[in-house]
């Protein structure tokens, strides 16, 4: 018989039922998922508690009731075990607590983590009401929609952890949707947004969304120049050049028309003496490409927030 289970032999009759009466008197371990709480339908994911370092045996528990894999004892690290799950299923979703036991007796449980899978049905679509690029201040607005009939939606930011959800609001026969109300824009609502369908009372979701990518500008200092080549006014079917200019050496160019919802051009500058350029050309325009255009300069490190937006151009097209 090997050690560590003669280990767990002993404390299933050290730490049964006569014992249970000492659950609670000491603090609460703490419980987190490793990516994330949020995984893709088998993919892994690993569980960790962390207690005490006088901790003798950890214990998880998945919607109240004990799971068969949910008894650990710590090795090397007292303080903390790690439940692993190789490949994540709907039966690993739902809602997890940990405890542990010491001399002192057993913890209390943990804050519960809901362990949720996603990607078991069709996508949604994530939308913005506007443009993707907004000013400080703007109301931003994002909608998540389907034709699956799910009766609640959730939305993710990459690389947060919360997934803030929402009733879906039935608009006729298998089509509902949910508006998310984020407020006015800050630096910190820059980043890449997912949603993700599901019904009622499960931790089961769609397959996430294709990503919005939301763009605040005004946070980085200066602002590059726009002009326009051969002029601003030009009869349908001649190629126009959109040239964005600047003295100082951005990572990335983007071309913006005021009231799009398509994500803006992107180009990497040149080395133009006396700064730095990149050419938006269009060929063959056409009624469609008129509007006003502003270019922004932004860096890699901060791809979300944009430089103060060029003056604008006003382009015209003739002819049709």
């Amino acid at each position: 018989m090997s050690p560590t289970l003669t280990a767990l032999l002993c404390l299933g009759l050290s730490l049964g039922p006569g014992t249970r009466g000492q659950q609670g008197t000491l603090p609460k371990p703490t419980l987190w998922a490793e990516p994330g709480s949020v995984i893709t339908w088998g993919r892994p994911v690993t569980l960790w508690c962390e207690g005490t370092l006088k901790s003798k045996v950890y214990r998880l528990k998945k919607d109240g009731r004990p799971v068969p894999w949910g008894t650990k004892i710590p090795q090397k690290t007292r303080n903390k075990a790690k439940f692993p799950i190789p490949t994540m299923t709907q039966h690993h979703a739902g809602r997890y607590q940990c405890y542990y036991h010491s001399p002192a007796g057993w913890s209390e449980h943990s804050d519960p983590l809901e362990l949720v899978v996603t990607g078991l049905s069709r996508k949604p679509s994530l939308l913005t009401q506007h443009s993707p690029v907004l000013d400080p201040g703007e109301n931003l607005t994002l909608q998540c929609h389907s034709d699956s009939g799910y009766d609640r939606f959730a939305l993710s930011k990459e690389g947060g952890q919360d997934l803030p959800q929402l009733p879906g609001q039935q608009l006729q026969a298998g089509l509902s949707q949910a508006t998310f109300l984020l407020g006015p824009v800050r630096g910190s609502h820059g980043g890449r947004y997912r949603c993700y369908g599901g019904h009622r009372l499960s931790s089961e979701w769609s397959a996430p969304s294709d990503p919005l990518d939301i763009l605040v500008t005004g946070q980085l200092p200066a602002s590059p120049s726009l002009s326009v080549q051969p002029g601003p006014t030009v009869s349908s079917g001649e190629n126009v050049t959109l040239l964005c200019q600047s003295r100082i050496q951005w990572d990335t160019f983007l071309l913006v028309k005021e009231g799009a919802a398509d994500p803006p051009l992107r180009l990497r500058p040149e080395s133009r003496a006396p700064g730095f350029q990149a050419e938006f050309s269009m060929r063959a325009v056409t009624s469609a490409l008129a509007g006003t255009y502003r270019c922004y300069g932004s860096q890699s490190s901060s791809p979300y927030l944009l430089s103060w937006p060029s003056a604008p151009v006003v382009l015209v097209v003739s002819g049709e």
